[in-house]
């Protein structure tokens, strides 16, 4: 690589890491999961401010406790939520459940949530990020979470690779927003991709 693409690259990366600071001020994110979701009804129960998981279902101890997120089916992928954890999920524009969201988009309070539904928008043989919002404490956070999908909604393998959240109250997240040394960057545009760093 030469030195004029190198110059760039950094200043590329520069302008993506302030960008992301505007939005995020202290994400924690949880790497390198790859939660495969199980194609019936259970499908995977998860804690997104712990990581616990759980793909047995079936209520009581085989649930996680606090659990938010529960992608699940046999013949397509939907998306259940934790109403006492105020779970919802990122909107399209036209209202469609589940926005398949650009990397660096900001999921705010500006943003549209509902409740779960089925997994239309998102990305088949490939990966999608989906925006969403929870309560702790009484207040309201915003995170993302990406999904990996089959050639169908319902075939294997599928999974949510990984995630993150702002750990302020109110404050907005870039979907894609990982935490790097002294700074934020956005997932794959500054190399840090395959890395795992959790900060809270």
């Amino acid at each position: 690589m030469n030195l004029r693409a190198r110059v760039g690259r950094h200043l590329a990366v520069c302008a993506v890491a302030a960008t992301a600071s505007a939005a995020s001020a202290d994400v924690v994110y949880f790497g390198n999961q790859n939660l495969i979701i199980n194609s019936d009804f259970n499908g995977l129960y998860l804690n997104i401010l712990t990581g616990d998981y759980n793909t047995t279902g079936g209520g009581g101890s085989s649930v996680p406790g606090g659990w938010h997120i529960n992608p699940y089916g046999s013949t397509g992928l939907s998306w259940y939520q934790s109403g006492s954890n105020g779970v919802g999920y990122m909107k399209t524009a036209s209202g469609q459940p589940l926005s398949n969201l650009a990397v660096g988009t900001l999921i705010d309070s500006s943003a549209f949530f509902s409740g779960g539904g089925a997994s239309t928008n998102l990305t088949l043989n490939g990966e999608s990020i989906v925006g969403f919002r929870f309560t702790l404490s009484g207040g309201t956070h915003y995170g993302w979470f990406r999904v990996s999908l089959s050639d169908t909604y319902a075939g294997q393998p599928r999974s949510i690779v990984d995630w993150a959240y702002e750990s302020t109250a109110g404050g907005g997240i870039d979907a894609g927003a990982i935490p790097a040394p002294g700074a934020i960057a956005l997932l794959g545009m500054a190399g840090l991709a395959g890395s795992r760093r959790r900060r809270g």
